[in-house]
């Protein structure tokens, strides 16, 4: 990554509102695979344990925000909303918002900083929402947009009208043609990008809550049915049911929390590419080459200063573009920096998915990266802590997001 701080982000105000911000609690619904609870259930469990973790009460909670809102297409991939969750827990909002066109799944969190950084509200109740496993069945995955999986006529419209008529309705193809890309230019190899699977489940065996815990080895990998080229299955997330919830709270509440907080150092949302999956401008990157690098012109933190990183694994190589966008190392030069697996490792360089990831903890889609690290920064891990300089971890980044969508946080340990 680049040290300049000039280009098009020299100019942003160096006074970086969203410091005015704490993630002050966190809570998490039960997990698994095929629950069968309704996804209202879910999100009221995960905010009350997060309310309750922020040392507040639903009386204080005035805002709120989601992504993508009351969505459930493709099946599970949300069925609760802003009115929804309002509703059940009888909040009285300054400030609330939910939608699909956002910086990625952390967008919604990114805006609930902003709203608390400029006072329209004091503590914001920020979740998400998922129950894909239950929704889909025993059925084949559904395709996670529009497009596949689902029976029946579909006349398609937007972009899809570009790649469905090419057989090409998920984004397992889209990415796939990306990490292509990536191994013809740079060299990459499967067993490189194999390191990313691993390690996940490697932290996963030390995840009571993860949906995959058996052991995996490299020819496990290797040998695994193909979905796209090159990616397999295990380069894939796991539909699950779940929901996580995060409360964003005005930074002077740290003081009446009985635990550790999430100070918000810096943000990152921007892209300069188009916001289009198969036509930005450099395959072998994506919109997390924007976010990132506007994320280290609003810090005087470096890569090196992070102690664990959670980022997002929708597919393997999302996960490997976001090690290089960060800076962790150079572009094109993830598959020599995560071979053998060490520098990613829990006792490594840089502690990589530390829960297992989506790839084995299951597909909480972003905000279970944000939860983990939450968990990290307070000490709260478990057997899967995380060790460094002889106490628990002091900065945390987190990237989720991947093709033209992404969102970055850069968190501090405050006490």
């Amino acid at each position: 990554m680049s040290e300049d701080r000039g280009g098009p982000f020299a100019s942003m105000n160096p006074a970086r509102g969203e410091r005015k911000a704490i993630i002050s609690g966190v809570g998490q619904s039960q997990t698994g695979r095929r629950l069968y609870r309704e996804p209202l259930d879910l999100t009221v469990e995960a905010a009350l344990a997060a309310i309750e973790d922020a040392g507040l009460t639903t009386a204080e909670i005035d805002g709120i925000a989601t992504y993508p809102g009351n969505q459930d297409t493709p099946p599970g991939f949300s069925g609760v909303g802003v009115v929804e969750v309002q509703d059940a827990l009888r909040l009285n909002l300054n400030w609330y918002a939910g939608g699909l066109e956002s910086p990625g799944q952390l967008g919604s969190v990114i805006t609930a900083i902003a709203a608390v950084a400029t006072g329209l509200c004091n503590h914001v109740l920020c979740f998400r929402t998922v129950w894909e496993a239950s929704a889909q069945g025993d059925k084949n995955r559904a395709a996670v947009t529009m497009g596949g999986g689902f029976g029946g006529t579909y006349r398609a419209s937007g972009f899809m009208q570009w790649t469905l008529p090419f057989a090409a309705p998920s984004a397992a193809i889209w990415i796939a043609m990306m990490a292509a890309r990536h191994f013809h230019e740079f060299g990459t190899t499967r067993e490189q990008l194999a390191q990313i699977a691993l390690n996940a489940r490697r932290n996963a065996q030390r995840n009571p809550k993860a949906i995959y815990r058996d052991p995996m080895t490299l020819d496990d990998y290797l040998n695994v049915r193909m979905i796209s080229t090159p990616l397999c299955l295990y380069d894939c997330d796991v539909p699950a049911d779940g929901s996580t919830a995060v409360i964003v709270s005005r930074a002077e509440h740290a003081e009446a929390v009985d635990h550790p907080v999430a100070a918000v150092e810096a943000v990152g949302c921007a892209i300069h590419g188009r916001p289009s999956w198969d036509q930005w401008d450099d395959l072998t990157t994506m919109a997390m080459r924007d976010a990132a690098a506007m994320l280290w012109n609003r810090t005087d933190l470096r890569p090196s200063d992070v102690d664990v990183a959670e980022l997002y694994d929708g597919f393997s190589f999302i996960t490997l573009c976001w090690l290089e966008a960060l800076g962790f190392c150079g572009h094109g030069e993830g598959g020599p920096f995560i071979e053998g697996g060490t520098r990613i490792a829990l006792d490594g360089e840089i502690p990589l998915n530390t829960h297992g990831g989506q790839l084995s903890a299951g597909r909480l889609h972003g905000y279970g990266f944000l939860h983990e690290a939450c968990e990290q920064l307070w000490g709260r891990a478990g057997e899967r802590q995380v060790v460094r300089r002889g106490g628990d971890p002091e900065v945390a980044v987190v990237g989720a997001g991947g093709g033209p969508l992404a969102g970055a946080l850069l968190l501090t340990r405050r006490r």
